[in-house]
């Protein structure tokens, strides 16, 4: 059997297997719990981190709107989904809101309730990263002309002007100004968020084993080189920016689901500082590395650290000690040891077939040997 062989039949029973496990979670455990909750959140960053590794990573631009584009996807999803019996609560400010109709009672209709609300909420979604992308396409065109820090600051604003814009009054009858976006429907179990999340994540994994991946990181390790092998530099920076908002869009509009209700004050840039910490954490050009760093950082961040700010932590009381807000001291320690003893990341920019490789070993061992 050859090693290719191996690495798919090796992924596909990992794949397999942590799908089952999801699975079995939903069945013995409430929709509630602390374990479905961690896988939820988990998977959406996943998706947004992975997203946001495309762009960093594997085509070397540093943006840092992510946070932006996933507010769009968010307010998409939410507002074509809020049922209309239920907007005069939701826009009570507004008179009700200026959409009267709702996209899965749409689709309910011709198809039954739960196919139908099914369709029109992944429908919401797709509009939600078509909408995201349809702005990093219109960003793109002044920002992508700048490089490196100059690239950052640009997005990194445009973020927070979007944030801003989204709080304004004036739009309060589609975003409902300063006030919760409530009342639409949500997945209750982890595993369609698992399933959708990876099917994203697979897409943008073929794409990156594509010929336009394979330009991406031309362009990523030398733009002089890639171009003088007739690699439009700027055609491949749009299109890598408006498929990682794409993503982006999509994952924010799972971020609503996951939280129930959304405002656009939590899109801060300390959001996109977040996803940025993971993918540094996982390793950047590293699918694999973004998905295992999302989960680890979420499982410490909202489970296994949470105690320190109860004034416990593993059976100790210490209310002295574990005040609140400790929590994130133990978890920033946590990662200045990942960063100090991995410096290219967890997975560096390695995936997870490649655990099965051995030949770096062997010719580290036959280099040794001379």
């Amino acid at each position: 059997m050859t090693m290719t062989k191996k690495k798919t039949i090796f992924t596909a029973a990992v794949l397999a297997v942590l799908l089952a496990v999801c699975i079995v979670v939903d069945m013995l455990l409430p929709s509630y719990h602390i374990a479905v909750v961690v896988i939820k959140k988990a998977t959406v960053y996943s998706l947004v981190a992975v997203s946001m590794n495309l762009l960093n990573g594997f085509t070397g631009l540093f943006s840092l709107g992510q946070a932006g584009f996933m507010l769009l996807g968010a307010y998409a999803y939410a507002v074509l989904t809020i049922p209309v019996d239920k907007r005069a609560g939701v826009y009570q400010y507004f008179n009700g809101g200026a959409l009267k109709f709702s996209v899965p009672e749409i689709f309910a209709g011709f198809l039954g309730d739960r196919v139908g609300t099914t369709v029109g909420m992944l429908l919401a979604l797709l509009v939600g990263g078509i909408l995201a992308a349809l702005m990093a396409y219109l960003i793109g065109l002044p920002v992508l002309r700048l490089k490196s820090d100059y690239l950052a600051i640009a997005t990194l604003g445009f973020a927070e002007i979007l944030r801003a814009f989204f709080q304004w009054n004036a739009l309060g009858p589609i975003t409902n100004g300063s006030n919760l976006l409530k009342s639409y429907p949500a997945f209750s179990h982890a595993t369609p968020y698992v399933v959708l999340a990876g099917l994203m994540i697979a897409v943008i994994l073929l794409l990156i084993n594509s010929t336009y991946g394979r330009a991406f990181k031309a362009i990523r390790d030398d733009e002089v080189a890639a171009e003088a092998m007739g690699i439009n530099l700027a055609h491949h920076k749009r299109m890598a920016f408006i498929i990682s908002s794409f993503f982006a869009g999509i994952g924010g509009g799972m971020l609503a689901m996951y939280m129930g209700a959304i405002a656009a004050a939590p899109f801060k840039s300390a959001l996109t500082y977040e996803i940025l910490l993971i993918v540094v954490i996982g390793g950047i050009g590293s699918i694999t590395g973004s998905i295992l760093a999302s989960f680890l950082y979420i499982f410490f961040s909202e489970w296994l650290l949470r105690g320190l700010d109860a004034g416990k932590f593993l059976g100790i009381n210490a209310p002295a000690i574990f005040k609140n807000g400790f929590r994130m001291v133990v978890l920033s320690v946590i990662i200045m040891v990942i960063v100090l003893f991995f410096r290219k990341g967890i997975m560096g920019d390695k995936e997870l077939p490649d655990l099965l490789d051995r030949r770096p070993k062997q010719r580290k061992k036959e280099a040794a040997g001379k």
